[in-house]
């Protein structure tokens, strides 16, 4: 069995030193799942099998040191001493192989169900959120707001609330849907979303925009035009930023399913969502790549919710929740 485990850790390292270097395009999610359900076979057989084979063992020890024991007084030779107790804590020791694999499937299985249906980490990568999300902001997604999912599969089992405007949603990258990418919602399905002159129109209403204080972006050291918008509902508002020197049209969109609901002009597009899709866009308004370019999430593709900054290393003040 040591050589057998020798073998199945090596192929977990060996995994994860190809997707960290580049050479095969990695999924946690898989990879979890798999280490859960490895380790929880490991763990299966050293309660059923391995561990009472290590008692039987140190009792059958005991046992016979008694009987020695009682033979060599019998004969009047004096017994020598032996540490049976040290003997039998080292019989019943977990080997190594089962240390790295039965010893961790409590954690990875805590972290498995966390990840899976909870609640899950992700990291900001890029500036297409600000200024609502910052460069390496650590986030927390809510995984049942939208309903429980099968991991890896992402299938819906269990429904829940429905994606709503203005919700900040992880989902997966349509054209790349082992990327996980973070958006504003603005359109729900059946909504007409207009983005013409930087200005966001949903079913013929503009979004209200009420001006702010520029914003500064520490990074990038500029400042942008900053806005107060408020939802088409009305249910809550949000920050975003736009450049005035940039244009309102969609360069280079691509070729996406369900093109044909979107009309492009030099004025920006207009597009029709279509049913179980969903129109993101980022807060960040010249500076994401979005539903503008690449097309609608399918709701197949939803991860969660987004709702709390849980650390920022350079910046402790941002830790908190967000709309």
């Amino acid at each position: 069995m040591s050589s057998l485990t020798a073998f199945v850790l090596a192929a977990f390292v060996g995994y994860g030193a190809s997707w960290y270097l580049g050479y095969i395009e990695g999924n946690f999610a898989l990879l979890l799942f798999m280490a859960t359900v490895v380790s929880g076979l490991y763990w299966l057989a050293e309660r059923l099998y391995f561990l009472p084979q290590r008692r039987r063992a140190a009792q059958a020890f005991e046992e016979a040191q008694t009987q020695r024991r009682a033979e060599l007084q019998r004969l009047g030779v004096r017994a020598d001493e032996v540490d049976v107790a040290q003997t039998q804590a080292k019989l019943l020791m977990q080997p190594w192989w089962l240390d790295w694999t039965a010893g961790l499937f409590p954690v990875i299985a805590i972290v498995f169900i966390l990840r899976s249906f909870l609640f899950e980490p992700f990291k900001i990568p890029s500036g297409s959120m600000i200024p609502t999300l910052l460069i390496n902001d650590l986030i927390l997604v809510n995984k049942f707001h939208y309903g429980v999912r099968l991991p890896v599969v992402n299938t819906k089992i269990i429904d829940n609330n429905s994606p709503r405007h203005g919700d900040v949603m992880v989902f997966r990258y349509p054209p790349k849907p082992s990327l996980d990418y973070i958006k504003r919602v603005v359109g729900l399905p059946g909504d007409e979303v207009a983005y013409l002159n930087k200005q966001i129109s949903v079913n013929g209403k503009p979004l209200v925009q009420k001006p702010l204080p520029e914003f500064f972006d520490a990074d990038a050291l500029r400042y942008s035009r900053q806005f107060e918008e408020r939802t088409a509902d009305g249910s809550h508002s949000y920050r975003i930023i736009v450049e005035a020197d940039r244009p309102a049209f969609v360069p280079a969109a691509d070729d996406f399913k369900f093109r044909e609901n979107c009309r492009y002009s030099a004025e920006g597009v207009v597009c029709k969502v279509p049913p179980g899709h969903y129109f993101m866009i980022g807060d960040n308004r010249d500076n994401s790549l979005d539903s503008r370019f690449w097309g609608f999430v399918p709701e197949e593709n939803i991860v969660g919710k987004a709702f709390f900054v849980w650390m920022n290393f350079g910046n402790l003040k941002r830790i908190g929740s967000f709309d």
